[in-house]
């Protein structure tokens, strides 16, 4: 029989081609198919209306600039052999798989203490008990159990796949220029020494542009204040859910896996409830909420009908803490606006804070390697742009409230 082989049309990176088995595997899962339904960008939507690509348009992007990526290494004489560059690509497929409805918005939400990371690494474990143990070298290298480290990093790391498809993608779909980045040419740039992911030294300001491109796609798109009020009033439904719940309230009731982790937010994670996580997605969220709209609870029924019609939360954002003179000031104006009390505030008017990094000198470096052999932190390269202090996190405080 001839290979099976397929090709998908991607409007970032043109043509895609498929063609090993294990990884078709993957492909046709229902719980791969399933990131169709997750969009990538949660609620970016409400500011960027073309932000509506998926967590699997990701996800197939990471795993063609991974596939790039192996072949650009092959030709500097990187040793990568056939077993190694199939399980890095299954594991770049399924490095988001254990994402929720609404992705980063809903983290820790759906199911309390669970991280999506934890979450991609116990379906990796079912799907391979699925096929025979056919994913045990991808998720050695997912884990970084590997003795090659690099392929890891290429997972997971400064430089990763993850991260030069997500912003060259969110970017073309929410119309945001400053996340356009030269991922092309930083591919070509990368290297390895000593087992470690590295940038040779004519890449040095492509990865700069690219650390900065990040920061600004964070504050503009990621962090945007419409953005970040309409997640949070996404979170704060589902804390009034959890605050007012009762197996008895019929009301409360989606027919969806939803409604036993709101019975049972931290399960075990036995297959059984893997397997109800990944029958949740936006649209069951979306269902809810439009489902809860009509509860007789005022406050549950306030917030989902203000998401649906987007009636957004005010959101304020400062460099400083906002006082508690403030934030008091704030609900005692609701309380004569809104027919509320006191325990209710919470969920209509509350402060926070939102951080970002451009570069981690503890946890995540980018080595450059130099024409002589030697290796320098790309933070400690003379005249360069990313300097220690940018290392600092950015750290912005923001209320929100009902306008």
């Amino acid at each position: 029989m001839p290979e099976k082989r397929k090709i998908i049309n991607d409007p970032v990176y043109g043509f895609i081609t498929i063609s090993h088995p294990l990884i078709f595997f993957i492909l046709e899962h229902p719980y791969y198919q399933r990131l169709r339904r997750i969009q990538q960008m949660a609620m970016a939507s409400m500011v960027y209306p073309g932000a509506v690509h998926t967590r699997l348009h990701h996800s197939l992007g990471a795993y063609h600039l991974m596939g790039n990526t192996v072949a650009e290494l092959r030709s500097k004489g990187i040793a990568i052999s056939a077993e190694e560059e199939i399980a890095v690509k299954c594991a770049i497929l399924l490095h988001d798989i254990g994402h929720g409805p609404y992705s980063h918005a809903l983290e820790n939400r759906v199911l309390e203490g669970v991280h999506h990371e934890t979450m991609s690494l116990a379906i990796m474990q079912m799907l391979n008990k699925e096929c025979g143990g056919a994913l045990d070298l991808a998720i050695e290298i997912f884990t970084n159990q590997y003795h090659q480290p690099f392929l890891h990093q290429l997972i997971s790391g400064q430089l990763d796949m993850d991260r030069m498809d997500y912003l060259s993608r969110d970017s073309f779909f929410s119309g945001v220029s400053e996340g356009v980045i030269g991922y092309d040419r930083i591919l070509k740039m990368l290297t390895v020494w000593n087992g470690q992911l590295m940038v040779e030294e004519k890449g040095i300001y492509s990865v700069e542009k690219f650390l900065i491109a990040r920061r600004q796609m964070y504050w503009q798109v990621y962090l945007h204040k419409t953005v970040l009020a309409a997640e949070k009033m996404m979170v704060k439904i589902i804390e009034r859910v959890r605050a007012i719940y009762s197996p008895n309230d019929k009301e409360l009731s989606t027919l969806t896996a939803l409604d036993y982790f709101l019975a049972h937010p931290n399960p075990t994670l036995t297959e059984e409830n893997i397997s109800r996580f990944c029958s949740l997605d936006d649209y069951d969220i979306m269902h809810a909420i439009k489902h809860w709209s009509k509860h007789s609870d005022p406050i549950l029924s306030l917030l989902c009908n203000r998401l649906l019609n987007r009636q957004l939360f005010h959101c304020r954002i400062q460099a400083s803490p906002f006082s508690a003179d403030y934030l008091q000031q704030k609900q005692q104006e609701l309380l004569q606006q809104y027919p509320i009390n006191d325990a209710d505030l919470p969920f209509v008017c509350f402060t926070g804070e939102a951080t970002n990094t451009l570069y981690q000198l503890k946890d995540e470096r980018i080595q450059v390697l130099f024409k002589d052999g030697t290796v320098t932190d790309i933070s400690r390269i003379e005249n360069a742009l990313i300097q220690e202090n940018l290392s600092a996190p950015v750290k912005k405080f923001y209320i929100c409230t009902l306008p």
